[in-house]
């Protein structure tokens, strides 16, 4: 059932300037006594945590503090049975290692609150009656099973899809065998698609800080505020509008509203609170968020965008967006790194026109892509995938334009290898665990 036909659609922006756990306890628990929000049973808070690094990615993951003040509101309630923190983070990455440098393991502990990663839960195959593309998904036991749900998005500019909020949030629901279906130019239509599974009761954003650049090695920008909805259509109405979009020039809130799940008229949601949307605007106006445009950064490679051969359309979401987040991450370890590149192009799909780069290398990036006019060059490699894989690029791709690449970072090898192996180990013992609770 569309939610927004049975309830009022409210979005409430509180002012607050930092992580201050009381402030920002009495912040929630006001603005979910203004909405009429009472948790109950199983709750489950889905946070963001797509990336993490003790070294360089600090703003990427939704603050734990404020994860941690959502859990003092819970806890006030007799309603709340049980409360669980879930996430699936980005790059098929082991989301431990994730929730170690960010900090959620350290909140859980210190809280007495289990935090789950998505791939080594359980599953169960649920179909999508509403979906364009994913007609099903393999479900996480701690969302399936789950009453109430709130959702806790970082309010970020995005790469490819304009901003990451609610709607965008939902990536993170899915596990990594399923994360990169679709994850192309359907990528607006596959967020929507999750949304039916991912339809949250609660939203809290932090916009204490938000991101610019490539969202998952994010530069930081004080914006100085919560916003808390109840319906997700009309939060990101109001992320979009905060970032300096229209709500129609964001592309999933167009296809979420075609599909029946809210309009984006401003009139049909009433926003209250402590501060205005175009107070906060006026704190991001002009922000220029690197990486959304390829070719305003600086940097001598040249990158050509092509389409895919099957559709016709600019595949932003798949190599596109692959390349976007490399050079993102490499910027964030090593800044600099792009500007001293070798020259050189890159690119990705099927290029209707000439790529002229004599005695230099061009990387064909994915397995569609391919130039329709004259192609020269004194080096050409090829990267295969639907998309080419970020950890291929990662290792692969970069040093062919002398672009220091994150992945050979020590301590990231060895982090890497052993939170792998510790996810390979929940994965085989699944059945075990799952019997164990049947046998109970």
């Amino acid at each position: 059932m569309d939610k927004n036909h049975v309830k009022k659609r409210k979005v409430i922006i509180r002012r607050c300037e930092a992580y201050d756990v009381a402030q920002m306890t009495i912040i929630i628990r006001e603005a979910m006594d203004e909405l009429g929000q009472t948790p109950r049973g199983k709750i489950l808070i889905k946070p963001n945590v797509v990336t993490a690094n003790k070294g360089y990615i600090h703003h990427s993951y939704t603050e734990p503090r404020m994860v941690e003040a959502m859990v003092k509101v819970l806890r006030e309630s007799d309603t709340a049975a049980q409360i669980t923190v879930g996430e699936s983070g980005g790059i098929a990455i082991p989301t431990r290692m994730f929730f170690t440098d960010s900090g959620y393991y350290d909140m859980g502990k210190r809280l007495g609150v289990p935090v789950v990663d998505f791939n080594e839960e359980e599953t169960r195959e649920v179909g999508l009656s509403r979906a364009k593309w994913h007609k099903t998904m393999d479900v996480a036991k701690s969302l399936y099973e789950a009453d109430y749900k709130i959702w806790m998005p970082k309010l970020k500019f995005h790469i490819v899809a304009e901003i990451t909020n609610a709607l965008k949030l939902n990536v993170g629901i899915l596990t990594h065998k399923e994360r990169f279906l679709y994850h192309d130019d359907r990528l607006n239509e596959k967020i929507v698609d999750l949304l039916e599974i991912g339809y949250p009761d609660l939203i809290v954003t932090d916009a204490v800080i938000i991101g610019k650049g490539f969202e998952s090695s994010p530069y930081p920008v004080d914006l100085g505020a919560v916003i808390i909805a109840n319906d997700p259509i009309a939060v990101d109405m109001v992320a979009a509008r905060i970032l300096n979009y229209q709500p129609e020039e964001v592309r999933h809130l167009v296809e979420a509203s075609r599909r029946g799940y809210g309009s984006l008229d401003f009139a049909d949601i009433e926003v209250t609170g402590d501060i205005s949307i175009e107070a906060l605007a006026q704190k991001t106006r002009g922000i220029e968020s690197p990486f959304q445009d390829l070719r305003k950064l600086e940097t001598p490679v040249k990158f050509y965008e092509g389409v895919n051969r099957k559709t016709g359309n600019i595949c932003y979401g798949g190599c596109i967006c692959s390349i976007k987040g490399v050079l993102g991450t490499a910027e964030k370890k090593y800044p600099g790194t792009l500007a001293a590149a070798k020259k050189g192009a890159i690119v990705m799909g099927y290029y209707q026109g000439d790529v002229i780069h004599p005695g230099e290398t061009v990387a064909l990036i994915g397995d569609c892509t391919d130039v329709e006019g004259r192609l020269e060059a004194g080096k050409i490699v090829r990267f295969k995938g639907c998309p080419a894989t970020v950890k291929d690029l990662m290792m692969f791709l970069l040093h062919h334009f002398k672009i220091k690449s994150p992945a050979y970072d020590f301590i990231n090898i060895v982090n890497l290898g052993y939170y792998s192996v510790v996810k390979l180990l929940m994965q085989a013992t699944i059945p075990f665990r799952k019997n164990a609770r049947m046998n109970k």
